[in-house]
């Protein structure tokens, strides 16, 4: 769950007067299975939105939300996972690597800063948050910036560089980020982790920066039954999909549950749904005469991906007599040896997985080039 699904699972617990704590990995050392910066939210009532751990965690943190809810101060886990004695944690979860977990109670300052990122992350914008704290001290502080725009507990500041956090006496980082606008989950450098921290375990000193940008959109035009299982992989690994198609009764709720459903033929479609930069689209119709409407359509759009089902014959026969387009994916998906709609849709969810995080096969991008030239070659 992205850090937009964590604030809204929050929101909607606190309408049932359910008590939650934030759990955020703020510290790791040695191997561990999700990285610095990820979070989970914890119910009083043992469920937990998220996770930290392959499940070896979870139910241990679940058990500390009533210590963390009434903690006259910071709460702060550590599960140190590196020893291989019998009766170690590295015995029973099968990995090694030492975490410092902070507990949150989602109440006062902290709730008020999760609504604030709700309505920024739900409004396209990328976040940024830092904590300052001592894992002695008895608050954690709160900085928000907004592409640019400071807000401090809450509420606007009157300037980005004027900012500073309440009642902290540790060093912020220095000059706060002003974040570009865009949807993309990742850094545009893929080894950043869109995180840092000025930090001294050792002494129990915490500044911890975090990146939040918006869940990416991919719009996928064609609703056939092959489009049910991207849509539902696509969501399950952090994007929100829009589903467009012409045949009104293939493009439902009920047919794609989670995801929004737009019909009408492809220029009625595109001003509907408006595809910009930092979307992924994702051609399936299977439509020759529609698809080939959609990509011109889509000349100069800024969009990260458009992948294209089918040959690379019938791509280069799409984009004849078309200039070149960036970012095209054609065969669209991983070369995994895939075969039938289930395994194709894998591989697909797969190279949208690598191209959010930066990352993408060598072969695959060697394919990419070989259908430029292709196409080029056409001409």
């Amino acid at each position: 769950m992205d850090m937009k699904d964590l604030c809204t699972a929050a929101m909607n617990e606190e309408q049932r007067h359910i008590r939650t704590v934030l759990a955020t990995v703020v510290h790791v050392e040695g191997h561990a299975y999700r990285k610095e910066g990820v979070s989970m939210i914890l119910t009083e009532d043992g469920r937990h939105y998220g996770t930290i751990s392959p499940g070896c965690l979870e139910e241990d943190l679940c058990a500390r939300v009533e210590q963390a809810w009434n903690h006259d101060g910071v709460c702060m886990v550590e599960y140190d996972m590196r020893p291989k004695d019998d009766l170690s944690w590295g015995e029973n979860i099968g990995c090694g690597g030492l975490l410092h977990i902070l507990l949150e109670p989602v109440r006062g300052i902290l709730r008020d800063t999760l609504l604030s990122m709700n309505d920024h992350l739900g409004r396209g914008e990328v976040v940024m948050l830092t904590r300052s704290f001592d894992r002695n001290g008895v608050e954690v502080n709160y900085q928000l910036l907004s592409e640019g725009h400071s807000l401090k507990n809450g509420e606007p500041n009157r300037s980005e560089h004027e900012s500073e956090a309440v009642g902290s006496s540790l060093p912020l980082p220095p000059a706060p980020l002003v974040l570009a606008h865009g949807y993309s989950n990742t850094d545009s450098d893929p080894k950043s982790k869109g995180q840092s921290a000025q930090s001294d375990p050792s002494t129990g000193n915490y500044v911890f920066v975090r990146t939040y940008r918006p869940k990416p959109r991919l719009v996928l035009i064609g609703a056939g039954d092959d489009s049910r299982m991207v849509s539902m992989l696509a969501q399950s690994s952090g994007f929100d999909v829009v589903i467009g198609d012409w045949r009104e009764a293939l493009c439902t709720p009920e047919r794609f549950p989670g995801a929004q459903c737009v019909i009408g033929f492809p220029q009625r479609l595109l001003e509907q749904i408006k595809p910009g930069q930092g979307d992924y689209l994702l051609l399936m119709s299977h439509n020759f005469p529609r698809e080939r409407e959609w990509i011109e359509l889509l000349e100069g759009c800024p969009y990260a991906y458009l992948g294209i089902m089918g040959s690379s014959e019938r791509t280069r026969r799409l984009f004849e007599g078309l200039p070149n387009y960036p970012h095209v994916h054609s065969p669209v998906g991983l070369s995994i040896g895939a075969d039938g709609p289930d395994e194709i849709a894998i591989s697909i969810a797969a190279e949208l997985i690598a191209v959010k995080r930066g990352k993408q096969s060598r072969s695959k991008e060697v394919t990419v080039h070989e259908h430029r030239r292709t196409r080029a070659g056409s001409r």
